[in-house]
């Protein structure tokens, strides 16, 4: 009889022991998490720096309550993506893989996912704006769409080369994005301090749950908003779509639970050759393995709600509260210089030294979150060919760097083209409504492998699984909202 998981064309699990969890200590606990991390580097570059500040300025702060819900179910989800991960040492994207219909369609459908939602090299093309600004001390208009251009490729370049250095590809970027993270959300702390008043706090807070402070009165939907906008702000409010489901690869490759025993993704420069599986374990429910279980747990509840979940909520709230305060209400800022708008912004009130800050800081968000995105989609991709083909794993005497870096090679020459296709914050609504989409199906497709094929003492409590309906139910109505909205 052929195993559940082995129906859709996979091989079957392996039997395996999970391991004992680190149990760290005090300050050990920064070096024990790190997924998180990764994927709050990713999330504060575009929801909350860009469209989140676009939504605040034009409707009011109000709609903070779509984001506080939004983070809320993604981190409900990013735990369940782990649960997976742990208790198998495989991604997620393979676990989807090995449901119905067969494991080809779930291969090539998250793939195109992937390249509509994330192939898009946007934030660099974003940052460039601010790196014009740095240089320039002005907003960057049609007219320097060449030169804001090349400005992207180069910064797009430089998430290439940091990609190519490091052991393990997963520890390069947890450790950038624990020094970025850190200094961008403490300078951005010290700036609203500075400069925000105390009615824009009180109007920030109460936004949360639908209140616009200004009128005194529950507003948690403007009249003549625009949902292909508020759709993206739901999205990219925390990580969005596979950029969340990334999570799962980078947990694999810190070696959370089972994923220690699956290796990992070296880099060209310094890494070495690894065996990689390409097929996940099958853990035994005895006492001693439920309570390794529960360590290994403890560590995912810190990643998720010490890490990601409260950085997503002040990454969300402090750029928001700046752009509140220095930008005019109504205003439209998406255009070439959106991410340097605050920037200008800052500098004419307070000073260049003070928008200079805010434009750097500006430039190592986008960067940041390029490099993070870049690289969680190339590893999605890689990930996919390497536990569906054979073929590829045995192509070039089977090391997984030569996949990785020829995916990597592939996505560049398609973002040098994409670049120019349209102005890179349209490219960022269009990838987070993507993420609406995906987040549509792959809550309902998690909830399907966490309760199928995991053993029984290991699947999802069910206030869990109600969970991941209703975040199905919430993103579904956003994406609904914005198709109507184009007739």
């Amino acid at each position: 009889m052929t195993a559940p998981e082995a129906r859709s064309g996979l091989d079957p699990f392996r039997e395996g022991q999970l391991p004992e969890p680190p149990r760290p200590m005090g300050l050990g606990w920064i070096a024990a998490v790190g997924p998180g991390v990764i994927l709050l580097g990713a999330s504060i570059g575009s929801g909350e720096f860009l469209l989140g500040p676009a939504v605040m300025v034009k409707y009011g702060l109000s709609l903070l309550w779509i984001s506080g819900v939004a983070i809320t179910l993604q981190t409900l989800f990013n735990t369940e993506l782990m649960r997976y991960t742990i208790a198998t040492g495989e991604p997620v994207f393979t676990g989807f893989m090995r449901t119905a219909p067969r494991a080809g369609f779930w291969a090539w459908l998250y793939s195109l996912f992937f390249l509509l939602q994330a192939g898009w090299p946007a934030w660099a093309g974003t940052a460039a704006g601010a790196v014009f600004f740095l240089f320039t001390k002005r907003l960057a208009g049609p007219e320097e769409a060449n030169l804001v251009y090349l400005a992207g490729l180069a910064a797009y370049a430089l998430c290439v080369a940091v990609l190519l250095v490091g052991r393990r590809i997963e520890r390069t970027l947890e450790i950038l994005n624990w020094v970025l993270v850190t200094l961008i959300i403490g300078g951005l702390l010290v700036l609203a301090i500075l400069f925000v008043p105390g009615a824009t706090w009180i109007g920030g807070l109460v936004g949360w749950f639908g209140f616009d402070a200004a009128t005194g009165s529950f507003n948690p939907v403007p009249a003549g908003i625009d949902w292909f906008l508020i759709g993206a702000f739901a999205a990219f409010s925390g990580a969005g779509g596979v950029i969340n489901i990334s999570l799962s690869n980078w947990a694999r490759d810190k070696g959370y639970g089972m994923g220690s025993a699956a290796g990992y993704i070296p880099s060209a420069i310094g890494g070495e050759r690894t065996d990689l599986a390409h097929t996940g374990f099958r853990i035994a429910t005895d006492p001693v393995t439920m309570q390794r279980w529960k360590g290994w747990w403890r560590l995912v509840r810190a990643d998720q709600y010490g890490v990601f979940f409260i950085g997503a909520v002040l990454g969300m709230l402090l750029p928001g509260l700046l752009y509140v305060t220095f930008v005019p209400s109504g205003e439209d800022i998406r255009g070439l210089a959106v991410a340097s708008t605050l920037a200008h912004a800052v500098s004419g009130a307070k000073g260049a030294v003070f928008g200079g800050i805010i434009a750097m800081m500006a430039v190592w968000v986008l960067l940041k979150a390029q490099l993070d995105i870049l690289e969680g989609t190339v590893r999605g991709i890689t990930d996919i060919l390497w536990a569906g083909s054979s073929r590829i794993r045995t192509w070039r005497g089977g090391d997984v760097r030569l996949v990785y870096y020829s995916v990597l090679g592939l996505l560049v020459a398609w973002g040098v083209i994409a670049l120019r296709l349209a102005q890179p914050v349209v490219l960022l609504q269009i990838s987070a409504n993507v993420g609406g989409i995906v987040f549509v199906l792959a809550s309902l497709h998690l909830l399907r492998i966490n309760t199928t094929l995991l053993p029984p003492a290991l699947r999802p409590p069910l206030w869990r699984r109600v969970a991941l309906v209703t975040m199905a139910l919430f993103y579904g109505a956003f994406v609904t909202l914005w198709l109507s909205s184009l007739r």
